[in-house]
């Protein structure tokens, strides 16, 4: 199994596919690396080479943030805002879309399970 960027890729994928499987590396960029790296992206990653693989680890490096320091950089960016209590930071904080998204229905992927509200159906007047 070759590693890229310190990170193990799958064998049996093209390597167009296999870089993807880095965080921060998504398709335009796995098609950038392996242009500059003048790696065919048809190519199995089990077929690349050892001076192609050692072509894209530099191209990476030289580069490209990925896993760990991307990672670290994320959430730092979102300390900074809950820090400075922006209004985004306040959203990251509460646990709610941070991004304009409407909360009235929908958003249950960032608020979690529904919390049932006792009496709210049956109003009488």
């Amino acid at each position: 199994m070759p590693r890229v960027a310190g990170i193990d890729i799958p064998e049996g994928k093209k390597i167009y596919f296999a870089l993807q499987y880095i965080h921060g590396i998504g398709p335009k960029f796995a098609a950038d690396i392996l242009a500059e790296a003048q790696v065919n992206p048809d190519l199995r990653s089990s077929e690349v080479d050892e001076q192609q693989v050692a072509r894209i680890n530099a191209i990476i490096d030289g580069g490209y943030l990925v896993e760990g320091a991307l990672r670290r950089q994320v959430s730092q960016n979102i300390q900074r805002l809950k820090d400075i209590r922006s209004y985004r930071g306040e959203r990251h904080r509460k646990g709610l879309p941070a991004r304009g998204q409407r909360t009235r229905t929908n958003a249950r992927t960032r608020k979690g399970r529904r919390k049932t509200v006792a009496g709210k159906k049956g109003v009488k007047g």
